[in-house]
C-alpha cells in the first residue's frame, strides 16, 4: 500500500468539517463517489474534476500536468465503483465479486504512476501523466491491500448513519471509527446522553 499518510478534508451536510484518513490510496478514491447510494456524492463529472481531486488525495499531483480524457474518466469511475464493492465484501466477510476483480485486475495490468527520487530525499512522481497510468497505481494498491496482512482490517465506520470505509492499520487493531473527531465523538455524545436518560452517571 503507499505509505503516505495525509488525510482527507471532509465537509458533511450536519456538522463541522474534519479529515479523514482511510489508511490506503485505493480507498481514498472512493470519497469520490461511487454506486447506488454513494452516487449523491459524485465529484467526478468530467475529466478536469479528477485532475484537481488528484491534488487533494496523498499522491498530491499536480492537475496541469494531468492528461484525463472522457474515456478514461469512465473506467475510473468504473473502476472506482468496483472498489466499493470489494471493500464492502471483504469489511462484511463476504465473497470478492468476480466482475469487479477482474476490473481491478484489468486497471492494474496497465503501466502504473512512475515514481521519483527528490532532491530532498522524498518522493514525488514522475510527469506528466495519464489518467490510466493513476488509474494502475490506485489498482495495484488495491491489490496489496485485498491480499495483503491488512486485508482483514478493512471496516465500515461503525456509525450507522456513516457509510465510510477504512483500513485499520493501527497496532491494536480496534479501530472502529471512520474518525474521532467525528463519528466517535459523536458515538461519546449518545452514549453519554443515554446514561443520562437512564439514571446512569456521566
Amino acid at each position: 500500500m503507499t505509505p503516505r499518510t495525509t488525510g482527507l478534508p471532509m465537509s458533511p451536510r450536519h456538522g463541522a468539517p474534519y479529515v479523514f484518513d482511510p489508511g490506503t490510496l485505493c480507498l481514498e478514491l472512493l470519497l469520490t463517489g461511487g454506486p447506488g447510494p454513494y452516487a449523491v456524492h459524485e465529484v467526478l463529472h468530467e475529466p478536469r474534476r479528477f485532475a484537481e481531486w488528484l491534488a487533494l488525495c496523498r499522491l498530491r499531483l499536480d492537475p496541469g500536468q494531468m492528461s484525463v480524457s472522457a474515456a478514461e474518466l469512465a473506467e475510473v469511475r468504473a473502476t472506482r465503483d468496483a472498489l466499493w464493492r470489494l471493500a464492502l465484501a471483504r469489511a462484511r466477510g463476504g465473497v470478492l465479486p468476480e466482475e469487479d476483480v477482474a476490473a481491478v485486475n484489468r486497471a492494474a495490468a496497465r503501466p502504473p504512476l512512475a515514481p521519483a527520487l527528490s532532491a530532498d530525499g522524498t518522493r514525488a512522481w514522475v510527469l506528466p501523466a495519464t489518467a490510466s497510468e493513476v488509474l494502475s497505481a490506485f489498482a495495484r494498491d488495491a491489490v496489496e491491500l485485498f491480499t495483503g496482512p491488512f486485508a482483514e482490517r478493512v471496516r465500515e465506520c461503525a456509525a450507522s448513519d456513516c457509510g465510510l470505509v477504512f483500513v485499520d492499520t493501527s497496532r491494536p487493531g480496534r479501530r472502529r471509527w471512520c474518525s474521532m473527531e467525528r463519528c466517535g465523538n459523536r458515538q461519546k455524545v449518545r452514549s453519554l446522553r443515554a446514561r443520562r436518560e437512564t439514571g446512569g452517571t456521566g
